[in-house]
């Protein structure tokens, strides 16, 4: 699949693919329920239901970011055994229209988390700033590589 071919603004559509995040070892999160967020030229973001989350290891991390599609996000730090993993997690509480499906949900960095997506290791998007999930199904080029500031 081209990340050429997904939509502006961003698609959602529910993915079955067993998702699983560990942080340092622990597990955060399992689910078969996870929303699957498109968005042209990205790799899409997965998001799973707060219910499928062990929430005792969050730690809210004050701050946020505005999405022109989704809203404002706030975040959360992991906390593990071996210490805290700050801004690794992150949800959009009262999403835009559009996207209240998204509410009840939180998503991950790959690059800070170790996550799973049907049994396949994920990579993160390149550039740090992005959530994408970067699986082998997938074609770029993808935002965040070298010369795609512009994009």
């Amino acid at each position: 699949t081209s990340v050429w071919d997904y939509p502006r603004p961003p698609a959602i559509a529910p993915d079955s693919r067993e998702v699983v995040v560990l942080a340092n070892g622990r597990e955060l999160a399992r689910s078969v329920n996870s929303l699957k967020v498109m968005e042209t030229a990205s790799p899409p973001t997965f998001y799973v239901p707060l219910t499928d989350v062990d929430r005792s290891m969050l730690v809210d991390a004050g701050g946020g970011s505005f999405c022109e599609w989704k809203g404002q996000a706030s975040y959360f730090s992991v906390k593990t055994d071996a210490g805290m993993i700050d801004n690794a997690v992150w949800q959009y509480p009262n999403p835009l229209p559009g996207f209240e499906q998204i509410a009840e949900y939180v998503a991950f960095y790959p690059g800070l988390l170790d996550c799973q997506l049907g049994g396949e290791t994920v990579r993160p998007q390149p550039g740090g700033l992005y959530g994408g999930w970067v699986t082998n199904d997938l074609a770029g080029p993808f935002k965040g590589e070298p010369g795609t500031g512009g994009w």
